[in-house]
């Protein structure tokens, strides 16, 4: 077991691939995050086995952001309302909503809510801030992990680009002792067209995911499944277990 570094930032995403939001702290448990990606819009046409809509294919998505009103708590992991990029705002689960998506993307959707949460593949990403740095270094624009979408940011003594792919098959804990919460490095992340997307307004910068692709053959961070739930926060340290 050695020390790679320390939590820098962890984010969370409501719906998904609409804006995330940074946090402090936050529940782990055994599907992520709380209220990580727990609701989605659905391609009502889409008949596949993976009918969510991603920014991917409406960009503007990204820049939809979700909203707490009425009283919610500070616990309270889900949101209630949603911003448009213009500045409208509406119930999450209203039809305004859902037909303001549905004229941007030419086909109808409709807001999901699934418990266990809408995943890639698995319920956490891990990136460390040296590759982020390095790949918007290379594309030319202002480094901004945002741009990556990950759970948990760490920033490493070493601050290697790449260095999460060594990793892999290995176990990360944040924090010390026993019961610390942990999870287990399964994959690296390939990644796709998001990553081109400013987190503000949406506009495409081709240039980042071709300096992915150019340097680590289009990954940069890693997925994890959850082995020991908890709480984790911004500063604790992280510990591999090879």
């Amino acid at each position: 077991m050695i020390e790679i570094g320390r939590i820098e930032a962890l984010f969370r995403y409501p719906v998904k691939s609409m804006r995330g939001e940074p946090l402090e702290s936050a529940p782990l448990g055994w599907h992520g995050l709380d209220g990580d990606r727990r609701l989605a819009l659905r391609r009502l046409e889409d008949r596949s086995g993976f009918p969510w809509l991603s920014a991917s294919k409406l960009a503007s998505l990204i820049a939809f952001t979700p909203l707490r009103q009425g009283g919610a708590g500070e616990g309270r992991s889900l949101p209630t309302h949603v911003r448009t990029p213009e500045g409208a705002e509406f119930p999450l689960f209203g039809e305004e909503l859902s037909a303001e998506v549905s004229r941007r993307l030419g086909a109808p959707v409709q807001m999901m809510h699934l418990d266990r949460g809408i995943f890639d593949e698995t319920p956490i990403s891990v990136i460390a801030s040296g590759t982020v740095g390095e790949i918007c270094r290379l594309a030319g624009t202002r480094a901004d992990v945002r741009r990556f979408r990950p759970n948990v940011v760490l920033r490493t003594p070493r601050a290697v680009p790449y260095e999460e792919d060594e990793w892999v098959g290995g176990r990360l804990s944040f924090g010390e002792g026993d019961e610390a919460p942990a999870v287990a490095i399964t994959m690296r992340d390939l990644r796709c067209v998001m990553v081109n997307l400013d987190p503000d307004d949406a506009s495409s910068a081709p240039e980042v995911m071709k300096a992915v692709v150019r340097t680590n053959q289009n990954h940069a961070g890693v997925y994890c499944t959850v082995t020991h739930t908890g709480r984790l926060e911004v500063g604790l340290p992280v510990f591999l277990h090879r």
